[in-house]
């Protein structure tokens, strides 16, 4: 019997705890999930919300650049500006409402601060096509030209968006270009629906 205590004492020693995850102690552990700084989540929050308001504004621009001819730039400039402010306005009560909803109380005055940054991040988006607009009621070129070129910005900086959200991926750079050329192909199928609604 006294092998028996000796195998006893020999596992004990021997044995190795195992979490719940199916691994021995002796590996690395899970690591903890990444907590985004409040900069980070701002910046993040901020990208999303301009990439939105960029493919609002090319339906709205597409839609007015199919009636230029009935539409002076004043009332593009006014609709456009209407559009994407509502817009915006729209994201900023969605996130109030999120926030009482998870929170179950207001906002601090910091949370409320960076909700507002974020909604007033996206009137960027306004500024080219306002400024062709502007030249265009200055009779430097027609309003469907100023429309035409507000949709080059609007792809282009569609684009810039799309490289900012993977520059700092630790990815191959093959991969990125990959990620790159995906981002084209949905934003031209996105802008390629918004074409085929307004011609029906």
């Amino acid at each position: 019997m006294a092998w028996i205590w000796i195998v006893a004492v020999v596992g004990m020693w021997s044995f190795t705890p195992v979490t719940l995850t199916g691994r021995p102690s002796h590996m690395n552990p899970i690591e903890p999930p990444v907590t985004l700084s409040p900069a980070a989540r701002q910046r993040a929050a901020s990208l999303k919300e301009r990439v939105y308001i960029i493919f609002t504004s090319l339906a709205v621009v597409l839609a007015l650049r199919s009636h230029a001819d009935e539409t002076s730039p004043a009332a593009a400039a006014a609709t456009l500006s209407i559009v994407v402010i509502g817009s915006l306005l729209g994201i900023f009560v969605a996130d109030l409402l999120s926030h009482l909803t998870v929170h179950s109380k207001l906002p601090t005055g910091e949370e409320l601060h960076h909700m507002m940054a974020v909604s007033a991040g996206g009137l960027g988006v306004l500024v080219t096509p306002l400024l062709l607009l502007a030249a265009a009621g200055l009779g430097l070129w027609s309003t469907a030209v100023a429309l035409g070129w507000a949709v080059v910005v609007l792809v282009a900086s569609l684009m810039v968006v799309g490289y900012l959200a993977i520059r700092r991926l630790d990815i191959p750079l093959h991969h990125k270009a990959a990620i790159m050329f995906a981002e084209v192909v949905l934003s031209l199928l996105v802008i390629g629906l918004e074409l085929i609604a307004h011609n029906l």
